[in-house]
């Protein structure tokens, strides 16, 4: 029996989604790799360490502010334009940061470089506020589109930072920001061509940032998506600094920590992967809490890890669970946020998370002089905790997450929530 012209038109189908992973990997790359390039470019022109190291903290610390800004992206009558434009801003400022920076004082291309990380939540968490109505109809559509957002942070975290690095020695730190920039003019002009997704109301139902949070706070799914998201990211930030410390303890000289690092990250595409090919089908508020137990046992197989062979198969461990579990809080997010802050709510979840993960490596640094194990033994009993915390509040507040599929297709092409109480509405 053919499908009907109305099921046909439904169906997004794999152009729009190509165009969605293009954009998100392309302002991704400028968002991750623009660090290292201002650290490069201060460095090589006889900067300070302090200096170079204030500088990236100007691009990477306004992200925490980023809520703040994104409430445009759940009162736009076009998300497409926000993101665009934010993708724009971000790029201009950079260059502009980049050109300007021998020739005028340092707290101007400060200033410049607070502006571009200040959109940096919104082609980050902003982009993925976009994928639902992009991906079609069914959970596990959903949920296939998802991994490939994984995957487009994972590659933009490796691709980024290598191609500053080829790009500065080959030409100059200049040149790799620049290149960066011009990345994200690309990426907003690949974003007109996405789906229109208008916004799902008026500009005054839209809640505010404060009161957005609050109400992250007081749904159960989405604060626990929250805390356990805080929490791993907190931990797994260790990582890095736990493969250069530990690498004399398995034999093995201090140059060998970046296969550690590398194992992890192949480990993350490889759980990216996975979810594409069969994605979870567990509802995800339970979902997310057995896959921050499985980070918990990774971090503690690490720590555990008797030689460098299987370290690095630990490591690789953790790279895919994680991605299981940033995928997880994905369809978290996006199944459980009401339709007047989903974009919100997506910037304040991923916001909190790289605030988390930049004190988890400020404090493994702190804590690994006094034991190599520390940090990451902080991380498994932090996380751990916050994963028997999920469960238990599960456990004596049933209500508070749907049973079965947390929500059902319709042909209309809005998503709503299965059968329960205070059923809402998506798109």
């Amino acid at each position: 029996m053919r499908p009907s012209p109305d099921h046909r038109a439904d169906e997004p189908g794999w152009g729009p989604l190509a165009r969605y992973i293009i954009a998100a990997t392309l302002a991704r790359t400028s968002d991750g790799g623009a660090v290292v390039a201002i650290v490069l470019m201060v460095t090589a022109g006889g900067g300070s360490g302090w200096l170079a190291g204030v500088l990236g903290a100007c691009i990477t610390a306004p992200h925490l502010l980023g809520p703040f800004v994104a409430r445009s992206l759940d009162t736009a009558r076009d998300g497409r334009t926000v993101i665009a434009s934010a993708s724009l801003a971000h790029g201009t400022a950079l260059a502009a940061a980049v050109l300007l920076y021998p020739h005028i004082h340092p707290a101007v291309t400060a200033a410049l470089l607070v502006v571009s990380g200040l959109f940096g939540p919104l082609l980050t968490g902003g982009i993925s506020s976009r994928l639902p109505a992009i991906a079609g109809h069914g959970q596990r559509r959903q949920r296939r589109a998802q991994g490939w957002d994984v995957a487009t942070y994972g590659i933009s975290g490796t691709v980024g930072p290598t191609l500053v690095a080829a790009l500065a020695a080959w030409a100059s730190p200049a040149t790799a920001a620049l290149t960066l920039a011009a990345g994200c003019f690309i990426a907003a002009a690949v974003i007109r061509f996405l789906p229109r997704t208008p916004a799902p109301g008026k500009a005054a139902d839209v809640p505010r940032p404060i009161r957005t949070l609050t109400g992250i706070l007081a749904s159960g799914p989405l604060r626990r998506t929250l805390y356990l998201t805080v929490t791993v990211a907190f931990s797994v930030a260790a990582l890095p600094i736990a493969a250069v410390a530990g690498t004399p303890a398995l034999g093995v000289s201090a140059s060998a920590a970046g296969l550690l690092t590398a194992a992890y990250g192949l480990g993350n595409l490889a759980g990216s992967a996975g979810v594409m090919i069969r994605p979870p089908h567990t509802e995800a508020d339970r979902l997310t809490t057995r896959l921050a137990a499985t980070i918990a046992a990774a971090l503690l197989l690490i720590t555990l890890a008797p030689s460098f062979p299987l370290a690095i198969a630990a490591y690789a461990a953790a790279g895919i669970a994680n991605a299981y579990f940033f995928a997880a809080t994905l369809a978290a997010r996006s199944e459980y946020a009401p339709d007047n802050a989903r974009g919100q709510i997506f910037v304040w979840v991923g916001a909190l998370k790289i605030t988390a993960g930049s004190a988890g490596t400020a404090a493994a640094g702190a804590l690994i002089s006094a034991c190599l194990l520390l940090p990451l033994l902080l991380g498994t009993a932090l996380t751990l905790t916050a994963t028997l915390l999920s469960f238990a509040e599960r456990h004596h507040h049933p209500d508070l997450s749907p049973p079965g599929p947390s929500r059902a297709q319709t042909k209309s092409g809005h998503s709503t929530r299965a059968p329960g109480p205070k059923s809402r509405t998506s798109t």
